[in-house]
C-alpha cells in the first residue's frame, strides 16, 4: 500500500486490533514497553514517567490498519498495524519504539450528534491528523504548550483534531492535580475522558 499520507480521507473506515473494533477517528492507547529484552525495558521506564495507566495513544484513519502518532521518531507519523494485531517489534521500524496494547477510546460516543455530524467530526479529525503528518510536523517537547499547531506530542495530537470540534480531552481527570500542569494533556485523562472505551484487558 503507498504511504497514506498521499491521500485525503473522503470515507469512514472500520478495522479491529486484537478483536476491538475501530473507525475512522477512534483512538488507540498502549503502555510503553514489552517483554523484549533491553528496548522493551527501556521503554517500559520511560512509561513509569508518565502519570496514569496509559502512556501513550495513536488514533486509527484507515483505510485497513493504517494509523497516525506523534512519537519517538520526533515527527508525526502514519504506520501500518499488520494482520489486526498489535504487534510492536514488527512496527518498530516505522515507529521507534515498542509498547502493548491497552485498548480503545471513542470520542463521539455517548454524545447527542447525529449519525452525519459524527462522520464529518470522523472525517475531518483524521484530515487534520493526516496533514501534521503530511507535513511532518516535529515532536513537541514542551509539554506545557498543548496549543501550538508546530509541534504534537502523541496525546496533544488528538486534543488539537477534537477540540475543533468542541470536544475537549484535556479535563485533567485520573491524574494528579500539579500546579502549573493543567495544560499538559495526559493520556491517561484523555482515556479517562472518553465514555466509552474497550479495554484489552479485560477480554
Amino acid at each position: 500500500m503507498k504511504n497514506l499520507v498521499n491521500y485525503d480521507i473522503n470515507e469512514v473506515h472500520k478495522y479491529e486490533i486484537n478483536g476491538i473494533p475501530l473507525e475512522t477517528g477512534d483512538l488507540i492507547f498502549t503502555i510503553d514497553g514489552n517483554p523484549s529484552p533491553v528496548i522493551g525495558q527501556f521503554w517500559w521506564i520511560v512509561g513509569r514517567l508518565i502519570p496514569g495507566d496509559v502512556d501513550h495513544i495513536a488514533i486509527y484513519i484507515g483505510p485497513e490498519g493504517r494509523c497516525i502518532e506523534a512519537g519517538a521518531v520526533g515527527k508525526v507519523i502514519d504506520f501500518q498495524v499488520p494482520s489486526k494485531k498489535w504487534n510492536a517489534d514488527a512496527m518498530l521500524k516505522d515507529r521507534g519504539f515498542v509498547d502493548e496494547f491497552y485498548g480503545v477510546a471513542y470520542p463521539l460516543s455517548g454524545s447527542n450528534l447525529s449519525d452525519e455530524k459524527k462522520q464529518q467530526i470522523r472525517l475531518d479529525v483524521a484530515q487534520y491528523c493526516l496533514d501534521q503528518a503530511r507535513d511532518k510536523k516535529p515532536y513537541n517537547l514542551n509539554f506545557l504548550d498543548s496549543d501550538t499547531e508546530e509541534a504534537f506530542y502523541c496525546s496533544q495530537l488528538v486534543y488539537k483534531a477534537y477540540i475543533r470540534h468542541g470536544i475537549n480531552l484535556n479535563t485533567e481527570k485520573e491524574v494528579p492535580k500539579i500546579p502549573f500542569t493543567k495544560s499538559i494533556v495526559f493520556p491517561q485523562e484523555v482515556w479517562a475522558t472518553c465514555k466509552e472505551k474497550k479495554p484489552f484487558f479485560s477480554m
